[in-house]
């Protein structure tokens, strides 16, 4: 039952969130209309891909809280480049590699100098957010029409079809959950959270897998920056503020650990769908964006609970 309940603990949080929206018979109507679940899906992109880099990092026993502002910081890079006139295929490997330079500098400090993942993100979390606002002058950057406007959204808003941004994120959830259980790299995340002095004395690089952790996942920063800058059309570097916790919230609420060692790619999608379900429907049912924080808040605050709840079984 305790393994029933791990595993399939996130579908039936999701199946609550939903449930608990279709009560009210003033918004059941549209709330289970499909164009409402696609706005959801569309909604869930960049937590999406953003919870990927951190289910990473989490795996591997860190955090990373600087991912909202590399997310600003790689929207404004992307929209400088766009109105500079640089080719599609030369912004989207620019943006992305930007966030992964931003990881790979976390995860020099954190492991090269083995320094708390806590503090340096925090840093990071103040040094991106003002690189962004420098390089955009502390204003919206503006640029002329790019296809990179259509990738959040559809030619139909009705239709059937979604937008790039989803399937895009579809891909990228299949290739970590295979980079994860069935390569050598992934074994390796695994058994640094697990317990790094243990894989260390087992002859993993830990210093070279922490660093190639953090790196990877800033290059998934750096796209989530992207679809930001596809949702907004514009470069804004006051964007993102806060939403490193929905990420954070979202791999926790999929059973991931925040001691390291435990974690699914599906589970972090699940729970990122539950953030934009929640946000969704509070919007739905008409509450303030105030009352949408503190729900959201109890949200983090019970995954973090339910973390300890998990680690007090496991020991």
């Amino acid at each position: 039952m305790k393994k029933l309940l791990a595993q399939f603990g996130p579908f039936l949080g999701l199946l609550l969130v939903v449930g608990l929206f279709s009560i009210p018979g003033e918004v059941r109507e549209y709330f289970l209309s499909y164009p409402n679940f696609k706005i959801i899906l569309t909604q869930t992109v960049i937590v999406a891909i953003g919870a990927l880099g951190m289910t990473l990092i989490i795996i591997s026993g860190g955090i990373d809280l600087s991912v909202g502002s590399v997310i600003a910081l790689t929207s404004v890079v992307g929209a400088l480049l766009i109105q500079m006139g640089w080719p599609v295929p030369a912004v989207v490997l620019a943006v992305v590699l930007a966030g992964g330079v931003v990881g790979l500098l976390n995860g020099a400090a954190i492991a090269g100098l083995r320094m708390m993942p806590f503090i340096i993100t925090l840093g990071t979390l103040g040094i991106a957010r003002g690189a962004a606002k420098w390089l955009a002058n502390n204003e919206t950057v503006n640029y002329d029409s790019s296809p990179i406007n259509g990738w959040m959204t559809t030619a139909d808003p009705f239709g059937w079809s979604l937008p790039a941004g989803a399937w895009l994120t579809l891909a990228l959830a299949v290739l970590t959950a295979v980079l994860l259980r069935r390569t050598v790299f992934g074994r390796h995340i695994f058994a640094i959270g697990s317990n790094e002095a243990t894989a260390r004395l087992c002859g993993v690089a830990t210093v070279r897998t922490k660093i190639l952790i953090y790196a990877l996942a800033g290059c998934f920063f750096g796209l989530a920056g992207l679809m930001q800058l596809s949702r907004l059309r514009q470069g804004d570097p006051t964007v993102a503020v806060g939403v490193e916790l929905d990420i954070i919230a979202a791999v926790i609420i999929g059973g991931a650990s925040l001691s390291g060692g435990m974690g699914t790619v599906l589970g972090s999608m699940i729970g990122a769908l539950i953030m934009a379900v929640l946000r969704n429907g509070s919007q739905q049912m008409g509450w303030p964006t105030y009352f949408q924080e503190i729900i959201i808040g109890v949200v983090i605050i019970a995954a973090v609970f339910l973390d300890r709840l998990r680690q007090a079984r496991r020991d």
